[in-house]
């Protein structure tokens, strides 16, 4: 039985799954790493966890590879992060994850060297404090000595493909979160790099997400037992692998998808690469040679899980009853979801969330259903900037919060859109796995390959259309907040 092994180089751990030629998941594995936060607004990770992680998976699974013919391996992971790699292609520092924000005056300089509207041509978005080009100038301003010594800037999941092979490789759907990558061109944007001081031959080599970049090296093939020369496939960033996995691309018109994570990202593609004006919401690269567009809420899920730590005596469960048992609009309590900044419209790592509107007869439910109608208004607003743009006719719902059927209904309510639910394996790491596929030959196309490797789907609950009812209140407090956090900065 031939077979593929995606990798997704996650924030909290590295998952390796086993595919066989239909998408089926054959076998799984995982191992964590910590995350370092050595100062405030810092989040960082040792690649060398990153490497160790590698050999635990690729151990964990070599039993389950037995009487398998494994094609390929496909690379996924967190994008934006940035790997600094001396001439010996080791290491030089910690590397600097998606959501650091150490670096909010180099975005600053950026749009001082490129204005925004000229930055948003070139490469679809903003100078965003999470992307790897702040990061690079970060370590070229604040250590120099460090920045002398780098001969590539790798992201997080091409740094696996260069242990793996060798190859400092990377493709187009995780180069487009670098922020110099000229989306037009699909090349490092050479002009920008030389106004801000800094040479293309930096980033590594270009190309398809399906391309095989390398050959398995001796070493890593004997710890998960394969042949060496196994062929080591591009992949994707994260959220465009995810896509991949659920069948999200240019060949499905119309179909998006929903993502209700630790973050909230709506994922739409495009044909061409069309950026909205004011760079409100991402434009980056598919792995499927055409264009996304990606809205981010960074605080999904995440914003359920931080109340749910302040209820231990209580399960979840408990939680999400009350709060269907709650009114809509919880008494008229708001809840605005920025506890960890915002990205999507508002580009604001400074802001902060709020309950708004409490009295005396709020209770556990309300808030518990404030939270729920606040991450749902969060994500419709960031659908509303994306639909001038692209228009979704429905949405597959993923991420843990989807498992709630009244989550999905507000959440429905709010984009005024139905939402489908997947039976099965979603993910980045079966993304990956499918890209594999492809690249080893085993599908001709990617288009053939996820006709063949489709999830099933149904329909989710019923849409709470009321809830668009609350959104002039809901952005109301939002401007009061930005205008109060805008003057304080």
């Amino acid at each position: 039985m031939r077979a593929a092994i995606g990798l997704d180089l996650g924030t909290s751990g590295l998952k390796g799954v086993v595919l066989d030629e239909e998408g089926r998941k054959l076998a799984e594995a995982r191992a964590g790493y910590p995350l370092l936060t050595p100062r405030p607004g810092w989040t960082e990770q040792d690649p060398r966890d990153w490497a160790e992680a590698l050999r635990e998976v690729l151990q964990a699974l070599a039993p389950r590879l037995r009487g398998l013919e494994v094609v390929g391996v496909g690379l996924s992971g967190q994008m934006h992060g940035a790997v600094f790699l001396d001439k010996e292609g080791d290491p030089l520092l910690p590397a600097p994850l998606w959501n650091d924000q150490r670096t909010e005056e180099e975005a600053r300089w950026i749009e001082e060297v490129i204005p925004r509207p000229e930055l948003i041509r070139r490469t679809g978005n903003p100078a965003v404090t999470g992307f790897q080009l702040p990061k690079v100038l970060w370590l070229k301003a604040n250590h120099p000595e460090l920045f002398q010594r780098v001969r590539k800037v790798l992201l997080p999941k091409d740094y696996l493909g260069f242990l793996l092979t060798g190859q400092a490789a990377t493709e187009y759907s995780d180069a487009s979160g670098v922020g110099a990558l000229n989306l037009a061109q699909k090349a490092w944007d050479a002009e920008l790099l030389e106004a801000l001081g800094l040479v293309a031959d930096i980033f590594p080599e270009l190309g398809e997400s399906h391309r095989v970049v390398g050959g398995l090296k001796p070493a890593w093939a004997e710890v998960a037992g394969l042949r060496p020369g196994t062929p080591v496939v591009a992949g994707a960033g994260d959220n465009a692998a995810a896509a991949l996995g659920l069948g999200v691309s240019r060949y499905r018109k119309g179909v998006g998808s929903v993502s209700l994570g630790t973050s909230g990202v709506i994922f739409l593609p495009l044909e061409a690469p069309k950026p909205d004006p004011e760079g409100r919401i991402h434009l980056f690269c598919h792995a499927d040679g055409a264009y996304h567009l990606l809205g981010v809420t960074l605080s999904a899920a995440g914003s359920l899980e931080w109340l749910r730590r302040l209820f231990p005596e209580v399960s979840l469960e408990t939680l999400l009853r009350e709060a269907g048992e709650t009114p809509l609009g919880a008494l008229d309590l708001f809840f605005l979801p920025f506890l960890s900044g915002e990205r999507s419209p508002y580009l604001e790592p400074r802001l902060r969330g709020a309950f708004l509107g409490l009295s005396l007869a709020h209770g556990r439910g309300h808030l518990v259903r404030a939270v729920l109608e606040g991450v749902a208004l969060s994500l419709g607003v960031v659908y509303r900037v994306m639909r001038p743009l692209a228009e979704a006719e429905a949405f597959l719902a993923t991420g843990g919060g989807s498992a709630s059927d009244l989550w999905l209904a507000l959440l429905s309510g709010a984009l005024g859109t139905p939402l489908f639910r997947v039976v099965g394996e979603e993910g980045a790491a079966r993304g990956a796995g499918i890209l594999a596929l492809v690249g080893a030959g085993v599908y001709g196309s990617l288009e053939e390959a996820l006709r063949a490797t489709r999830l099933e789907e149904v329909p989710g609950p019923a849409p709470l259309e009321e809830v668009q009812n609350l959104f002039p209140e809901y952005e109301a407090w939002t401007e009061a907040l930005l205008a109060r956090y805008r003057r304080l900065a």
